[in-house]
């Protein structure tokens, strides 16, 4: 007669495997079957109602599988939004921060800001401040064209070449 913690054990290594399957014979004539389809039988033995357990397992590798396909399909559309925005940039320029600091659209916090979307652009014209060991620093287009988008957040920290202002010439 089996043991209840063997059976477990013979559980958990079918679900771990491949096999669908596992027949075993004791030495009493007594048989021991599990399945991973969800029926466990056990011949000669009291164990049996345990043998439900082992339905569960298959389940979940299904939803992981579901889980992974749903995964890829995201990655594919996220590929081709990318594709898609690659080609809307070709026409566009960037205008891209001059050096570390923080990004003002206005010369004070009360102020309109220099540009707004659809705003047309001169290379003379002043875009934002960058603000940078406490000096404020105007930054010019230096581009001509209209403001397609404004990538940046008022006071937000920006990096060195970092793409703030998308102009289409």
């Amino acid at each position: 007669m089996y043991k209840v913690n063997e059976i477990k054990e013979l559980i958990r290594a079918v679900d771990k495997s491949g096999i669908g399957e596992l027949e075993i014979r004791g030495e009493n004539k007594e048989k021991l079957i599990i399945k991973k389809e969800g029926s466990v039988e056990a011949s000669g033995q009291q164990e049996a109602p345990q043998a439900p357990a082992v339905s569960a397992p298959p389940a979940p590798p299904v939803k992981e599988e579901a889980n992974q396909t749903a995964v890829k399909e995201e990655k594919t559309s996220a590929s081709e939004t990318t594709q898609t925005e690659e080609k809307k940039d070709e026409t566009l320029q960037e205008i891209t921060a001059p050096m570390v600091g923080t990004f003002y659209r206005a010369p004070s916090p009360d102020a309109d800001p220099y540009v707004k979307e659809g705003d047309k652009i001169q290379e003379d014209t002043v875009v934002c401040i960058v603000e940078a060991m406490k000096l404020m620093n105007e930054l010019e287009a230096e581009v001509s064209g209209e403001i397609v988008e404004i990538l940046v957040e008022n006071g937000e920290l920006v990096e060195y070449g970092q793409p703030l202002f998308l102009v289409r010439p």
